[in-house]
């Protein structure tokens, strides 16, 4: 199946049994276990016209096979915002067919509507099939993140 065949559409309140099972699985992909809880405040605040979040699920055949999750923000470097595509994930059986790179194209254009000077992500190094894809679409910064969690 083609991406021709995929319908891209913001997210929805009556989304969430179609965003859970996508989202739960974006979480195993990268073995981590988000809590229940802040699955909910994530997708209440992906649906709060006044958040800077917003979600996209991609539909093929009346199922979702796919998200994207982007945050607008302020930078200290730019008049324009920017929009960190903070989640991306394709269902396993939907890989392959150019959904990722729809979903990419797709906040791309939101970002561009909205103003934005730069759309940018992180990946996993570990994550060759997805790095394969970005190298098409975008460039590599070069910069290396660092963190630190804090306590709440």
């Amino acid at each position: 199946m083609t991406d021709a065949t995929i319908e891209l559409r913001p997210l929805a309140a009556s989304d969430h049994e179609a965003w859970l099972p996508l989202w739960r699985g974006y979480q195993a992909f990268y073995k981590v276990d988000i809590p229940a809880r802040v699955s909910e405040l994530t997708f209440s605040r992906l649906l709060d016209p006044v958040e800077p979040m917003h979600g996209t699920l991609a539909w093929r055949d009346g199922e979702a096979v796919g998200l994207a999750h982007h945050i607008f923000h302020r930078s200290t470097w730019t008049e324009g915002d920017y929009c960190y595509l903070q989640d991306l994930f394709v269902s396993p059986e939907a890989r392959g067919g150019g959904i990722a790179r729809k979903l990419i194209q797709h906040v791309y254009v939101e970002a561009q509507r909205k103003g934005c000077a730069r759309v940018y992500w992180l990946t996993h190094e570990s994550n060759e099939t997805a790095i394969r894809l970005y190298e098409q679409v975008a460039q590599r910064s070069g910069f290396i993140q660092y963190r630190r969690s804090l306590p709440l």
